[in-house]
């Protein structure tokens, strides 16, 4: 029995952690503030509550520092307050560092007198327990009524270099503030985040902004890309994250972030929270959680990297490249004096994705103009010769940055730049072609020394330490540059909203209404869970194609639909207690006649009898055999955060196999899902690989569409969706769906009596 879509929502949550406040609001005092009270503070700069003093103090922050001690007194040299009631003025700021379980009495006093916004550095929350827990529930409660924002607790707190205000406790801190620059960098955790800072400031690239996030209990990830993401110093946003919270407020922080032309570069650890094991549908075992933050990065134009040296180094150089020196494609030409370094350069670009067009002639003479000795093949090994005069390089470099290919131009150096003759030649070419190709990416790998660095850094040239890091940088800042270039492709398609792609009402001949079939859904009760024809049933309604079948009670009743299809048929178990019918013996193939039909029909009742003895079983289904197409699979899963993910992959053994299947959060437009179907390895197989015929792609995109359109509109009801397999005939003949699955979010009600079997005429 079926449940309504009112009953299921009663039932069940949304996935996503609704904040009351939008991505970024109210996070000005955090980093504006003229005026802040240090609750706990310590003449001891080696505690937590410390530090912070000290550190406003030494920086030279301009504000007033008001530190708060039961003790009263002074405290670093400056007045301290019995409480901040206290105070001379209420603080923009409180930066909390008392002990946990006094925290809320803290909160609650900083709330009367006025105070806006709280940094909670102090441990002993939800990383420690139930009591923690309550105590965190508690401070939630405080903010929200008094309309505060708190960030943390357990974080390492928040900073504005212009502005010298520091709100944390950061060893990182206690010498020297890193440079100001136009990096933001928002992390959950604190020390990946602290690490981050230090890794920004030594390589020369400067900060704008840092915030920690801690344990989220207010202020997230999200908040923090938002607040970057409107900053008028940060160009650049750095982000380390360990798990999503609310889908929908960080979908929100990376529009606003690409609205405002800064890029956002992650480094993700872990995975999602991961729900309940979806094993009963291959859906559920193929969208891996990780797979999904991955797609929601790429439709939102955001670049993911693997360690945090990437993000750094990405971050670096994208910083001197933006807005318009992006790499525009994925071509390099690569440049080195020597033939060995040449090949591992070609070796490691052509594993980071990289490609490596051939020269044009043009391009060929005249770097053999420049350097008789030189090969012209991509890598150029130029020899020595290349930097034995400025004029020389100069050429060599002009002819290959002129090249038509427009690929970047990477240039390998291995001592040049301890040499102080080498050094000089080098430099004068740089800026030279620099100046005469401001627009062309040219790129560096050398290991120092650490001022030449500086002064090539300083021509708006990025450089890589090592060949590796070259190619792993280049490769993400390719990959940067095609996100930025994607547009608006987000907007029509986020959470929320709708495909831009309207669903064309289905054709009569989707679906046969043929002796027994059910109800068509209203809105009453839209979905029936039973078995694979209401399944079928249902997609159909949403304009996705499946084909005439007919449910049989009994033998005769399966010979006429099967002489109605027309030989040969399919003979398929329905029952909501089998979802594998395979496994079960429940499924006849080609079957060719009436005899066959009645033989195939008996021995599936009775295989299913001995596999699953309690099973309901609804009859037993005759479709028409189907061939000639390329088998794909589609489907929908929950994700805990997401909400619902579609997933496309070549069908047999490829999407399980080969893991060959693309994801992302429903709905998706039919280009988004045509770009799905483009990125699976065995996609030319569907193009036409080897003479084959090219299959309709683009009906199959059109179906997988309207699937996440479908799932999007139900997703407080169905948990799980599998179409498998999807036959793809060739271009211009569509596709049909030639199996369903369909999953409530919750178990429906039991039926008020057994489904009939094998009872009289159908």
């Amino acid at each position: 029995m079926a449940q309504t879509a009112q009953a299921h929502s009663a039932q069940q949550h949304s996935p996503q952690r609704h904040s009351p406040q939008r991505a970024g609001a109210g996070l000005a005092p955090f980093f504006k503030a003229s005026s802040i009270a240090v609750v706990g503070a310590s003449d001891d700069v080696t505690k937590i509550g410390g530090r912070p003093v000290q550190m406003l103090i030494k920086h030279g922050y301009a504000g007033a520092v008001y530190p708060i001690n039961p003790k009263g007194g002074v405290i670093q040299g400056l007045p301290a307050y019995a409480s901040v009631r206290d105070t001379p003025s209420a603080p923009e700021l409180a930066i909390l560092a008392v002990p946990a379980a006094a925290t809320p009495a803290a909160l609650r006093d900083c709330a009367a007198r006025g105070t806006k916004a709280a940094i909670v550095l102090s441990a002993g929350f939800t990383e420690a327990g139930p009591a923690g827990t309550a105590l965190q529930a508690e401070l939630v409660a405080i903010a929200r009524e008094h309309g505060m924002r708190v960030l943390g607790p357990n974080c390492l707190g928040a900073v504005n270099v212009a502005d010298r205000l520091i709100g944390s406790f950061s060893i990182a801190l206690e010498e020297h503030m890193p440079p100001f620059g136009h990096a933001g960098i928002v992390s959950q955790s604190g020390n990946v985040g602290s690490h981050t800072m230090q890794s920004v400031a030594r390589r020369g690239m400067g900060v704008s902004r840092f915030i920690a996030t801690g344990n989220e209990a207010d202020v997230d990830v999200a908040d923090g890309i938002a607040a970057l993401a409107d900053d008028p110093d940060t160009h650049i946003i750095l982000c380390c994250m360990e798990t999503c919270r609310d889908a929908t407020k960080l979908i929100s922080a990376l529009r606003l972030a690409r609205q405002r032309g800064k890029p956002v570069i992650v480094l993700k650890i872990g995975s999602t929270e991961k729900g309940q094991q979806a094993a009963a549908s291959h859906t559920g075992a193929l969208t891996g959680s990780d797979a999904v933050i991955d797609a929601v990065f790429r439709r939102h134009g955001v670049l993911r990297v693997r360690s945090v040296e990437a993000l750094i180094d990405i971050g670096h150089a994208a910083s001197m490249l933006m807005p318009n020196r992006l790499p525009r494609n994925d071509a390099a030409t690569l440049v080195a004096a020597s033939g060995g370094f040449g090949i591992m350069m070609a070796d490691a670009m052509s594993e980071a994705g990289m490609t490596l067009p051939a020269l044009a002639p043009l391009t060929q003479q005249r770097i053999h103009e420049a350097v008789p000795t030189a090969s012209t093949g991509n890598p150029v090994d130029a020899s020595a010769q290349m930097s034995s005069r400025p004029d020389i390089l100069l050429k060599m470099l002009t002819a290959l940055l002129e090249d038509p290919s427009d690929s970047s131009l990477v240039l390998f150096m291995s001592l040049s730049l301890y040499n102080t003759r080498l050094r000089g030649i080098y430099l004068e070419a740089l800026a030279q072609v620099r100046a005469s190709h401001p627009d062309r990416l040219l790129m560096i790998i050398s290991q120092g020394p650490a001022d030449a660095i500086e002064q090539i850094n300083a021509l708006g040239i990025p450089v890589f330490a090592s060949i590796d890091a070259a190619a792993t940088g280049l490769s993400g800042l390719a990959r940067l540059g095609q996100l930025r270039a994607m547009g608006g492709a987000d907007i029509a398609a986020g959470a929320g909203s709708t495909a831009a792609t309207p669903l064309a009402e289905p054709a009569d001949a989707s679906i046969a209404a043929v002796d027994n079939s059910p109800p068509a859904p209203s809105a009453v009760d839209p979905i029936v869970f039973k078995n694979e024809f209401h399944a079928k049933q249902a997609l159909g309604n949403a304009g996705i194609d499946v084909p005439r079948e007919v449910i049989a009670t009994d033998a005769d009743a399966a010979v006429r639909a099967a002489d109605a299809i027309g030989y040969p048929v399919v003979l398929k178990i329905t029952s909501e207690d089998v979802a594998h019918k395979t496994e079960a013996g429940g499924v006849a193939l080609n079957v060719a006649d009436a005899q066959a039909v009645r033989t195939a029909h008996a021995r599936i009742l009775a295989n299913v009898a001995r596999h699953a003895p309690a099973a309901r079983i609804d009859g037993v289904l005759v479709a028409p055999m189907l061939r000639g197409g390329t088998e794909m699979i589609a489907g929908v899963s929950q994700d805990p955060v997401f909400g619902p993910i579609v997933m496309v992959g070549m069908g047999g053994i490829f999407a399980e196999v080969l893991n060959d299947v693309a994801v992302q959060a429903a709905p998706v437009t039919e280009d988004e899902a045509m770009a799905m179907i483009r990125s699976l390895k065995m996609f030319p197989i569907l193009d036409g690989a080897r003479g084959q015929p090219k299959a309709d792609v683009a009906a199959a995109a059109r179906s997988v569409a309207r699937l996440s359109e479908f799932a999007f509109r139900h997703r407080d009801d169905i948990a799980d969706i599998d179409m498998n397999p999807i036959l793809v005939r060739p271009q211009g003949q569509g596709v049909v769906v030639l199996d369903a699955l369909m999953i409530p979010r919750a178990a429906p009600e039991p039926a008020l009596a057994p489904a009939p079997v094998l009872q009289g005429q159908a």
